[in-house]
């Protein structure tokens, strides 16, 4: 369309003896111009779909490993543990030596202190249960109590199926899977090797994990090693 617009101007206006060569060497322009701005363009677009794959497969990459760690930081036994049954605590009440103490959260989630009767702890952080110690002790005959939780001991885990030594065992911290199973005196002859499932304390629902996957075991999770079939 350019190139026919310029023959066009240069045929109203230039003499016949030298309108062919100035028209031949307007199209080259032109045509040279229109080339140069095309292989810009797919010079661009080039990039363009180059910086999208790459951010495309970061997206990939990146969004299994986020998952991991959001299911870390939700169930991670640091500073927002939600304690549960069989949980031991430190109770420290500053200047009362006959509260101050170590204690185990029931089974009902409760946990008995002197003065301060039965206090709910289950679900809650020790952030949360020194707020509820303060409240009830406050009821009472201690003015102006300051209170401090610490944890002693998490609630154990449990491993089942195909391990040489099921049943439950005591937490510690930074625990995967396999060392869950080391634990458990290893595989039997039967185990599938290559996955395993884990349920969460306090949910009903088991997820598969690769065996070699650096899945990390909480506080009262379950864990199955499962049968291979062949």
């Amino acid at each position: 369309m350019v190139q026919d617009a310029a023959a066009s101007f240069f045929r109203r206006f230039l003499p016949d003896s030298s309108r062919a060569d100035v028209i031949a060497v307007m199209q080259t322009i032109v045509f040279v111009l229109s080339w140069g701005f095309v292989m810009a363009s797919v010079r661009r677009f080039a990039g363009l779909f180059v910086l999208f794959l790459v951010a495309l497969v970061s997206v990939v990459i990146d969004t299994p490993h986020a998952s991991a760690q959001q299911r870390a930081a939700a169930a991670s036994p640091s500073g927002a543990y939600m304690l549960g049954p069989t949980d031991r605590v430190r109770v420290k009440v500053y200047g009362e030596p006959d509260i101050t103490g170590e204690y185990e959260i029931d089974a009902n989630g409760n946990v008995s202190i002197p003065l301060a009767g039965q206090v709910r702890a289950g679900g809650l952080t020790t952030r949360q249960l020194e707020r509820s110690i303060v409240a009830a002790l406050s009821k009472g005959i201690v003015r102006d109590p300051r209170v401090n939780v610490e944890m002693l001991a998490y609630r154990p885990f449990y491993i089942l199926g195909e391990v040489k030594k099921s049943g439950e065992y005591p937490y510690r911290v930074g625990l995967t899977v396999l060392d869950a199973v080391a634990t458990a005196g290893g595989y039997t002859y039967r185990a599938n090797e290559g996955k395993v499932y884990l349920r969460r304390a306090g949910s009903t629902v088991e997820e598969i994990y690769p065996m070699d996957a650096p899945v990390l075991v909480y506080p009262g999770d379950n864990v199955r090693v499962p049968e291979r079939y062949f």
